[in-house]
């Protein structure tokens, strides 16, 4: 069972992954604006003082949210991988950045920040069912952390184009966690009662 969700997840990403790469500049400026836009909200709604938000370092497709860092002083943390799988998340500073285990600039130099220090996570995306549930690049990283209850607690929100939020549900494995909405060049859309 689990070969075939997976084959089936591989043919999904190829699809979305053609949708993604070919979408414009100009939708993922709108998508930013509309990060920025949101942002307020969701943090009145769940930041708290002094708490990070987790963000991440963008990839080919993805939209880039590292202006985050420069919004009031905003105290932003990005995601590092291991190579046993495991991700963590680390204090961005403006210290030197190191490859992770997958070859994304990380601040593998800092302490792993506790997931009661962050308040709100943005995770990019190949792809997005309407109830929430990401198709990622097939690693299972994010799915691994937020199957930890503290993780899971974390409001998450995957920012990524309209394009690639399938209308019917992704193929998915019994550890796969839906997320709390996303952010798209159609504005912020939360999940009721994914939590």
């Amino acid at each position: 069972m689990h070969d075939e969700i997976k084959s089936k997840k591989e043919t999904k990403r190829k699809e979305y992954n053609l949708i993604r790469n070919s979408y414009s500049s100009s939708i993922h400026e709108k998508i930013k604006l509309n990060v920025k836009s949101t942002l307020n909200i969701l943090l009145n709604k769940y930041h708290v003082e002094g708490k990070y938000i987790g963000i991440y370092w963008p990839l080919k497709g993805e939209v880039d949210i590292r202006f985050i860092k420069d919004i009031n002083n905003q105290k932003v943390a990005l995601p590092s991988s291991s190579k046993t799988k495991d991700i963590s998340y680390h204090h961005w500073s403006n210290t030197q950045l190191e490859k992770d285990s997958n070859n994304i600039p990380a601040p593998t130099g800092e302490n792993a920040i506790n997931p009661n220090d962050i308040s709100i996570l943005f995770v990019p995306a190949v792809a997005l069912d309407e109830q929430g549930y990401r198709l990622g690049y097939g690693g299972g990283y994010f799915d691994r952390l937020r199957q930890r209850d503290l993780w899971f607690s974390i409001p998450s929100f995957v920012v990524i184009s309209n394009n690639c939020i399938s209308k019917e549900p992704l193929p998915r494995d019994r550890w796969d966690i839906p997320f709390d909405g996303w952010i798209s060049e159609k504005g912020l859309h939360q999940i009721d009662a994914t939590k």
